[in-house]
């Protein structure tokens, strides 16, 4: 852990732990770097990275780097036009979240409250930049609970294959197959056996025994990619991937029976 002076006084800077790289569309370049520096701590980097779409200024905190871009002009990155200004959702690791909280409330910052989320075992809080870019802070506490946990690759437990339920199994075999681009390993009236990659689905007749809709979801490698594949063999899609603060890129399909598929890529 490092200190920083910020005019004031010394602050702990703690550490940024894993690696960010992040585009932002901001309305003054000025402003928004003297936030990250003064407030959140970052440097300025002597100039920007190379790269198709140079940027206008770089700031980087440890392996994290933030580039900013303005609204004029079109602007894309390798996975297309860059969220709207105020509208990008960017998570940081850090190794002390209490002292971060502490550290940017300190240079005046108005962090959130940070809040331990029990189901993904990260506490985080949410600090808005000037042009209302949400920017979390988190580290996971799920340490604190692996005694009660199997090793991850220990035990019985190998794999999971979901179960959709359908009233027109027929019809489902063939939409997985030319939508969502499963193989067919075996398709019978009431039954489809799925493939895709290392993923399997059965797709099953809807029986009392099997009623409702069902969910699944499935890590995979570029959820940009995916979504993009998808949409242009015009899967139903609510809403392009979103960068949430658990660490997962994700976006949701729907099959024509309302069963809900989520994919989601672990983002740096």
């Amino acid at each position: 852990m490092s200190t920083v002076n910020n005019g004031h006084k010394d602050l702990h800077k703690p550490a940024i732990t894993s690696p960010v790289s992040r585009h932002l569309v901001v309305r003054d370049i000025d402003n928004s770097v003297a936030f990250y520096r003064d407030v959140l701590g970052f440097d300025k980097a002597p100039e920007t990275s190379k790269s198709s779409v140079p940027s206008l200024a770089e700031v980087v905190y440890g392996p994290a780097r933030i580039q900013f871009y303005t609204e004029e002009g079109l602007v894309v990155d390798s996975s297309g036009p860059l969220p709207p200004r105020g509208s990008a959702m960017v998570f940081f690791e850090v190794e002390d979240v209490q002292g971060m909280h502490a550290a940017i409330a300190a240079r005046g910052g108005n962090p959130s409250r940070p809040e331990k989320v029990n189901w993904i075992k990260i506490e985080l809080f949410e600090v808005r930049d000037p042009d209302g870019h949400a920017l979390w802070f988190g580290k996971s506490y799920h340490e604190f609970y692996a005694h009660l946990h199997t090793e991850a690759g220990a035990g019985q437990l190998r794999k999971i294959m979901p179960s959709m339920p359908l009233n027109d199994v027929p019809a489902g075999i063939a939409w997985y197959r030319d939508v969502l681009g499963f193989s067919i390993n075996y398709a019978q009236h009431d039954l489809g056996v799925m493939d895709r990659d290392s993923v399997r689905l059965l797709l099953v007749l809807r029986t009392p025994q099997h009623t409702g809709i069902a969910s699944c979801y499935t890590y995979i490698r570029d959820a940009d990619a995916l979504y993009a594949e998808l949409l242009t063999k015009g899967a139903a899609i609510p809403a392009p991937p979103v960068s949430q603060p658990w660490g997962l890129r994700e976006f949701h399909v729907t099959d024509p029976e309302g069963n809900i598929l989520t994919f989601g890529q672990t983002f740096e």
